[in-house]
């Protein structure tokens, strides 16, 4: 990634002598003079053969060049919507080199949306995400219309989509003003996703066009045109025997997931949101002892790196599913977005901090440089350097976040210790320690941390994942700070060497250890010395009741991290063992994990486009 990284672009308005939108950077159009949503539904619905095509279908699957204001996209929900016998669900796949701000989209949709679009335009702008580059899940409807947003360059982004595509709309600029998007190789990487019955149209229409698209894998023809243009480009896909397999049948929808801590709620969430049936067997549960009891606040806090390299990326795309996912929950389970300021090391690496900000040029809302006045401003408290501002920090309540997620309908969680997993002749079936069968499924996953590696070891499953055996278990604990002794604490999340977090009502949480070789996971002086002394050393001059506090004396938390070689997690479907699913190592980031990694597994067994890349999915990939 290191050499590769390139920063988004945002698009900027421009409007020519007739007042259409603009483009300055490629001096043509956004959408068709007579009407943008007259050219959708001529060039884009009617080329695919919709809405006929996706009827009595489970779910259907468009992919789009060029993503605009979206027209194309809201064209197509809003036929899906007045459809009858429209497909269950919807999914959108687009991708856009220079996206809109969200403050410019929701004003040129207000002025060019047609207002049979505008309540749907209304809404994508509501959700739209930050310009960040990488992948982006929006859902409508309740999840029945999803949209999965690529921004960044489509050359780049193509070959590392997984979907199962059913209909290309092709719109990027005119081929005579940007080439690359009409080019063989991208098409080629956009055919390898083709469903065998796919369709393809736009409204470009020039023999080399043709020629690429036949050369990369559709049959196409030219069809009448729209808005004064003779002809289109309309044809079917030969292609796509590397498409994604096909979903789970509706009858089969049931999962056992073993585990109920931060990984498996999320992927219990993930499929019951679905229309999943989700079993989860808990060993806390059966201990009397739920995952996370007592904890009373984490923080969620994006990575980044100046090469944007997989962490980096992980973490943010973590980041975003999580608040998407979870700001809905009620009361104390929705993550409170206070932004977390995350200082330096030391003074001097200020500097270092500029340029890889300046390199990655992400939005100044998202992550922005602060001085040490301005970091204090911030968290309403002195603090002992300067560092980023990440505006979507947020802290988050583990104690309440995790029975909220297995309150999902569909969820049932029961107490349960799984020893180890066997497949038969009725799906997989995880049997207690004297062999007894706890519960069975067609689809397992084991969510249970460090305890999946002693499962796979019991059931003979272990051997061919020798980073899963190298996982071990590190303990730690958090200590809660009465917030007078910080002045009422921190308005965000302060993070660096140790953090310290705002007033739940309960106290400051303050962290965290990392203990190696630990025999059992809590509470005592040292440990509270160890986050005390962390907590202290973000912060500025004073706070003399904060330094009186006596270690060993003070509530906390203490609980285990699993962690895997490279402090990525191991997620996804074990290659030898067909069924069974792997969700563990997700160390000091189960909050960043949770939501991602369960819509991960979720998109895969429902047969929809990946909310990641691929090459992020093969780097967490069980091995």
């Amino acid at each position: 990634m290191s050499s590769s990284y390139v920063p988004l672009t945002p698009a900027v308005a421009g409007f020519d002598e007739q007042g259409r939108l603009y483009s300055p950077a490629y001096g043509d159009v956004y959408h068709s003079p007579s009407g943008a949503l007259g050219q959708a539904e001529h060039v884009f619905l009617r080329g695919n053969g919709l809405p006929e095509r996706w009827r009595g279908r489970d779910a259907f699957t468009v992919c789009e060049t060029g993503f605009g204001l979206g027209l194309n996209f809201l064209a197509l929900w809003r036929a899906w919507r007045d459809d009858p016998q429209r497909a269950h669900r919807l999914h959108v796949v687009s991708l856009e080199a220079h996206p809109f701000g969200r403050e410019d989209l929701a004003a040129l949709l207000a002025r060019h949306a047609p207002e049979a679009l505008a309540p749907l335009a209304a809404q994508l702008a509501a959700q739209w995400p930050p310009l960040l580059p990488g992948l982006h899940r929006l859902e409508f409807e309740g999840g029945a219309v999803t949209l999965t947003l690529g921004f960044g360059d489509a050359q780049a982004l193509a070959p590392r989509l997984s979907a199962r595509v059913d209909a290309y709309f092709l719109d990027g600029f005119a081929p005579e003003r940007n080439p690359r998007m009409w080019e063989a190789p991208l098409l080629k990487d956009l055919a390898r996703l083709a469903a065998p019955d796919a369709t393809v149209a736009t409204w470009a229409c020039t023999g080399e066009l043709r020629r690429a698209l036949q050369e990369a894998g559709f049959a196409v023809r030219r069809a009448p045109g729209y808005g004064g243009k003779w002809h289109m480009t309309a044809g079917t896909a030969t292609a796509g025997a590397d498409a994604a397999p096909a979903a789970v049948g509706e009858n089969a929808r049931h999962a056992l997931v073993v585990g109920g801590g931060l990984a498996g709620a999320g992927i219990a969430q993930a499929l019951a949101l679905r229309g999943w049936g989700v079993t989860v067997l808990d060993a806390g549960l059966a201990r009397g002892v739920p995952a996370h009891a007592g904890h009373v606040a984490a923080a969620l806090t994006p990575v980044l790196a100046r090469d944007d390299n997989a962490r980096a990326r992980l973490s943010r795309a973590g980041s975003g599913r999580a608040l998407a996912r979870w700001a809905g929950l009620p009361g104390g389970a929705a993550p409170r977005v206070c932004g977390t300021v995350q200082l330096e090391r030391d003074a001097g690496r200020a500097a270092a901090l500029a340029d890889t900000l300046a390199t990655l040029a992400f939005p100044a809302d998202w992550a922005r440089a602060v001085s040490r006045d301005e970091a204090s401003a911030l968290a309403g408290l002195p603090l002992a350097r300067g560092g980023v501002f990440f505006g979507q920090g947020m802290l988050v309540q583990p104690s309440e976040l995790i029975p909220a997620l297995l309150a999902t309908p569909g969820v049932r969680a029961v107490p349960g210790s799984v020893a180890r997993v066997e497949r038969g002749a009725d799906g997989w079936r995880a049997l207690d320690a004297v062999g007894a069968t706890l519960a069975r499924a067609d689809h397992v996953i084991l969510a249970n941390a460090f305890g999946a590696q002693q499962v796979l070891a019991a059931s003979n499953l272990l051997a061919p994942l020798p980073r899963v055996a190298q996982m071990h278990a590190l303990a730690g604990e958090v200590t809660l700070v009465p917030a007078a002794a910080l002045g009422g604490g921190p308005r965000c999340v302060v993070g660096g060497e140790g953090y310290l977090l705002p007033d739940t009502g309960r106290g400051c949480v303050a962290g965290s250890t990392y203990v190696h070789g630990a025999s059992e996971a809590r509470i005592g002086a040292e440990g509270q010395r160890v986050t005390l002394d962390k907590a202290a050393g973000l912060l500025g001059e004073g706070f003399a009741a904060f330094h009186a506090l006596a270690p060993g004396s003070l509530p906390g938390w203490a609980g285990w991290r699993a962690v895997l070689p490279g402090r990525l997690p191991a997620v996804g479907e074990l290659p030898h063992a067909p069924g069974l699913w792997l969700a563990v190592g997700y160390a000091s980031r189960g909050l960043s994990w949770s939501a991602l990694m369960g819509d991960l597994i979720a998109a895969r067994l429902c047969g929809e486009p990946s909310p990641l890349e691929t090459d992020l999915a093969g780097l967490i990939a069980p091995r």
